[in-house]
């Protein structure tokens, strides 16, 4: 009896706060992964922003995206070539206008 409730008094005090100890220090890594990522991806929207301060970004931008240009300069959109129209197959008309039977008798009188 003495041995059960020291074996719980055990267990209380050692292995349930260190299974809680354990998943913390999981949880801990976890969030201190996410937090190198995070500031990584910080760093880099951070030197973004300063190049969009930039005229020069900002000029290539325009340029890019909404095809602007200074004034006195002339904006050429090359288009691409038209492809070629797809030819249709079409059935010789006396085939549309046979009927079951025939198209049934031409198939099995192909290979004679």
């Amino acid at each position: 009896m003495v041995a059960s409730v020291v074996l719980i008094g055990v267990l209380f005090v050692a292995v349930f706060p260190t299974r809680t100890y354990l998943a913390q220090r999981r949880s801990i890594e976890t969030a201190e992964r996410r937090v190198m990522v995070l500031s990584t991806e910080n760093d880099k929207l951070a030197s973004r922003v300063q190049r969009l301060n930039t005229d020069a970004e900002i000029e290539r931008l325009a340029r890019e995206q909404y095809n602007l240009v200074r004034p006195g300069e002339e904006a050429y959109a090359i288009l691409p070539s038209p492809s070629p129209p797809r030819a249709q197959k079409r059935r010789p008309a006396e085939v549309e206008d046979k009927g079951l039977l025939s198209e049934v008798w031409d198939r099995l009188t192909f290979w004679s």
